[in-house]
């Protein structure tokens, strides 16, 4: 097992008692009317709080693959990336978590979103970016915002 020991769960799965950085894709969705799409997390990270859509990296996979493969295992949508918004470096040291977290916008091609995972996630709702829950995870925010900054039209430049 190299350096990592591993203590097995009662729920049966494995913590790492030398923790070492993951990599966690997600992806900002917004539909026409300006809302997000948001899932209630079940478990840790950020246990309780709205996520984007979004989950870990697969050996071998794209980034935008994983984000993609997410959306549907997820939320049971198609889609298509747009662009990269951020990177997260998701440091939770009181959870014994590090993730790097790249965050990309994404377009809903196909289907209704619904909770798909229920046993990782609690609820999947869309939200106005003027009602959006107080309980967001750290990734959420920052991709929240990186759409915000990139949404808004250019300044012209002159004080006003």
């Amino acid at each position: 097992m190299g350096r990592h020991k591993r203590n097995i769960k009662a729920s049966g799965s494995s913590e790492v008692e030398n923790p070492h950085p993951r990599v966690g894709v997600g992806v900002l969705l917004v539909d026409g009317s300006g809302r997000v799409l948001l899932t209630l997390r079940a478990r840790p990270p950020e246990a309780g709080c709205w996520s984007i859509v979004g989950g870990k990296l697969d050996y071998l996979e794209t980034l935008e693959a994983c984000a993609v493969r997410e959306a549907r295992e997820e939320a049971g949508l198609e889609i298509a990336i747009e662009g990269l918004l951020c990177i997260t470096n998701h440091l939770l040291p009181k959870e014994r978590q590090h993730w790097v977290s790249p965050a990309y916008l994404g377009r809903v091609l196909a289907g209704k979103a619904r909770n798909c995972e229920p046993e990782k996630t609690r609820d999947v709702r869309w939200f106005p970016l003027d009602q959006l829950p107080l309980n967001l995870t750290m990734t959420a925010r920052n991709a929240i915002k990186a759409y915000g900054l990139e949404s808004r039209p250019a300044s012209s430049g002159r004080a006003g």
